[in-house]
């Protein structure tokens, strides 16, 4: 019977996909996002106070859940790796920490533009914007960690850790909001209000919109970094076979 040639606990990995689900998930995507445009521009009335600006709220407040749920994702899955190693839980912890910076990044450039109109300046110093830089700050080293040090076990856990760090910067910047309010516009409140009815249905397909585009690239990151790991399976297959060739040759006797 022949041997397996992958080492011991090496990740299997099936074929990838044929991609038709995240195609159609793509399409839902871009007609939930038109009809968003057209709720945010047409459907819902312009603020009286901040006027056309206050259209960037539809889609700041869903893209900061959205950062939130990757760096979130990015940590559990970081523990699941240090605790049991597997190289799964690491390719979904980079595609939760990709997607999370990608949407955190939204939230502070659109945030800086609806300052202007409402602070009359593009950044203050208060703890919420403050601790949100840092949480981006902190990802962002996660994946300069990932780009520079290497696939190796020592990078994966180094980069692990800063998911875990980095993610406790979240309750402290939600704490922030009920301690030191500042000068963020608190739209949404527990006494309800705050927006009118037409405003109520384009922030909710905002959060559609922006729910479906988070889950489509974060699909897409997780099947692009299960083929890597599958491809570095292979790349290891192909280099103990051929070490093993080069032992039988080495040990035949010469002709």
């Amino acid at each position: 019977m022949a041997q397996d040639p992958r080492p011991s606990g090496a990740l299997t990995i099936g074929p990838p996909s044929s991609g038709r689900g995240l195609q159609a998930l793509a399409g839902v995507t871009a007609l939930a996002l038109l009809a968003t445009l057209y709720l945010v521009f047409v459907h819902a009335p312009q603020e009286r106070t901040m006027g056309i600006v206050q259209k960037i709220f539809y889609m700041h407040v869903p893209s900061a859940i959205a950062a939130y749920v990757g760096f979130f994702i990015a940590a559990g899955a970081s523990v699941v790796y240090l605790v049991r190693g597997n190289r799964a839980a690491d390719v979904i912890a980079r595609a939760g920490a990709e997607t999370g910076v990608l949407f955190c990044l939204v939230v502070l450039m659109s945030g800086p533009l609806w300052a202007r109109k409402a602070w009359g300046a593009f950044w203050t110093g208060e703890p919420r914007l403050m601790l949100t830089l840092v949480l981006l700050l902190t990802f962002l080293a996660y994946l300069v960690v990932r780009q520079l040090g290497g696939d190796t076990e020592l990078t994966r856990r180094i980069c692990a850790a800063l998911a875990i760090l980095g993610v406790v910067d979240i309750p402290l910047v939600r704490y922030s909001v009920a301690r030191w309010r500042g000068h963020h516009p608190q739209v949404i409140t527990g006494d309800g209000g705050g927006l009118a009815p037409e405003m109520q249905v384009a922030l909710l397909a905002g959060f559609i919109s922006i729910a479906l585009l988070f889950t489509l690239l974060f699909a897409v990151r997780v099947r692009l970094g299960n083929q890597e790991v599958l491809r570095e399976q292979l790349e290891r297959e192909l280099s103990i076979r051929h070490h093993r060739i080069e032992a039988l040759r080495e040990r035949s006797p010469s002709a």
